[in-house]
């Protein structure tokens, strides 16, 4: 279900740095995360989405969700833009 609401999107960030950006900015609706993700990176997502109130989708792949969001490598973390 996430990978397809990455795919119909048509506004979002995809990476760590953008991510984290976007979610202290509050413009995030949803984050995105893939659970091979580097498990820091994983934790500090998670923390700032927590405290910015922003819900969280996980999803297994890495890989997959880079496909969704149409790019050729692996994404660990996607902000789906409001």
């Amino acid at each position: 279900m996430s990978y397809e609401k990455v795919s119909q999107a048509k506004h979002f960030v995809i990476g760590t740095k953008q991510t984290v950006k976007a979610l202290k900015a509050e413009k995030v609706k949803e984050l995105i995360i893939a659970l091979d993700a580097d498990p820091t990176i994983a934790a500090l997502l998670k923390k700032t989405a927590v405290e910015t109130g922003v819900n969280i989708a996980f999803v297994d792949s890495k890989a997959k969700l880079g496909r969704a969001c149409g790019i050729q490598v692996g994404a660990a973390a996607v902000a789906i833009l409001m």
